[in-house]
């Protein structure tokens, strides 16, 4: 989001700076790059201690549905809590001290929160109908928007000061935005297909997850729809305010295409091992994704627009 989105948008937008008024350049980015090394930093560590703290709560579940664990046989539950903790406790230090460096220490709060949901989906949540689901595609999407919000202080100190007018730079949230409802979505249906696929392990300890709620049957009907609303918001996107043909065969090709096919997979599956290829294919879309800002920056860099 930073170097494939940020830096080429904004590269886009023209600014007069007062030591030279006379001249136009091109905006840049403000948040140094060692303060966005410890955010990504802060960011992979507490999405570690949620991982851990998930297979932690998950051994007897994950025992029917997997038929294997980590925590339990090859790292001691002892063990795997006190690298929650260090991951938790490093990840949010690190949160603070950048949001400090910032100016605006209190939105290291946010890494605390997100830290604590993380325990609680993984304690409570998940076994709750759609609860988890949400709050697991929620602190999917807020990754991206972590870019947005720790370099739009500090675009605005410096630009406030240095630049005779403050240019308009909310096309960069709204890019980064759609990113992040991209993988709030994608993250929801693979969710759920993941539930379809665990549903003897979740029915087997109680928990109500959306196929044991609302059936089986039922559930892929809201996978299905969710893919499909996907796949129709990116096509209207791409008509309304991207318009390339690039953009357009890159969609179509390594976005859409596999999510038809998860369509697919979905409605024919009978068994976990076709719901496990349809969530391990979403991955896969969720990455192509991701590298869809790097066609964003190919075509901004060269004008291929």
């Amino acid at each position: 989001m930073r170097y494939a989105i940020l830096e080429p948008v904004l590269s886009k937008i023209g600014v007069i700076l007062r030591q030279a008024p006379g001249e136009e350049v091109p905006m840049v980015l403000q948040f140094p790059w060692y303060d966005f090394m410890l955010l990504v930093a802060a960011t992979v560590l507490i999405a570690a201690g949620g991982y851990v703290i998930n297979d932690y709560f998950d051994i007897k579940t994950d025992l029917i549905n997997k038929g294997t664990v980590i925590v339990g046989t090859k790292i001691p539950r002892r063990i795997a809590m006190m690298w929650h903790n260090v991951f938790n406790i490093t990840g949010i230090s690190v949160g603070f001290y950048i949001s400090w460096k910032a100016g605006y220490v209190w939105l290291g709060a946010l890494f605390f929160v997100v830290s604590g949901l993380l325990y609680f989906y993984s304690a409570s949540y998940k076994r709750q109908f759609l609860i988890g689901n949400l709050v697991v595609a929620i602190l999917t999407a807020m990754v991206p928007l972590l870019v947005v919000v720790y370099e739009w202080p500090a675009l605005y100190k410096y630009y406030i000061v240095n630049a005779l007018t403050l240019p308009d730079i909310n096309i960069v949230l709204y890019w980064v935005g759609g990113f992040a409802f991209f993988a709030f979505l994608t993250t929801l249906t693979r969710e759920i297909i993941k539930d379809i696929e665990d549903f003897e392990g979740d029915i087997a300890y109680g928990r109500n997850t959306v196929p044991i709620v609302i059936g089986v049957l039922s559930a892929k009907i809201v996978s299905v729809i969710l893919v499909i609303i996907t796949i129709t918001l990116l096509y209207l996107t791409w008509y309304f305010f991207i318009n390339d043909t690039i953009t357009l065969i890159y969609l179509s090709v390594a976005i859409v295409l596999p999510l038809l096919y998860i369509i697919y997979q979905v409605i024919i599956s009978s068994n976990r091992k076709q719901l496990h290829k349809a969530s391990s294919i979403m991955k896969v879309v969720m990455l192509t994704g991701i590298l869809y800002s790097v066609v964003v920056k190919v075509i901004l860099t060269w004008n291929l627009f």
